[in-house]
C-alpha cells in the first residue's frame, strides 16, 4: 500500500493566486510545504508557487 503515501497537490502562485500547475508529492519523506518559483502565464514571469491542496472527487 504505497500508494496511500502519495498525495495529489496543485502549486498557487503568491501573486495573482491561480492554481497553474499541479503535481504528486510523497508525504512521508517531504514533510514540509512545496515552494517553486514557476512561471505564470497570467503575469507574464517566474513568481513564486506554493503548495496547496487539491480537491478529491
Amino acid at each position: 500500500m504505497a500508494k496511500a503515501n502519495i498525495v495529489k497537490i496543485g502549486l498557487k502562485c503568491s501573486e495573482c493566486g491561480d492554481i497553474n500547475y499541479s503535481t504528486t508529492k510523497n508525504v512521508k519523506t517531504n514533510t514540509e510545504k512545496l515552494e517553486l518559483k514557476k512561471f505564470c502565464p497570467r503575469l507574464n514571469k517566474h513568481t513564486l508557487h506554493k503548495e496547496v491542496k487539491l480537491k478529491t472527487s
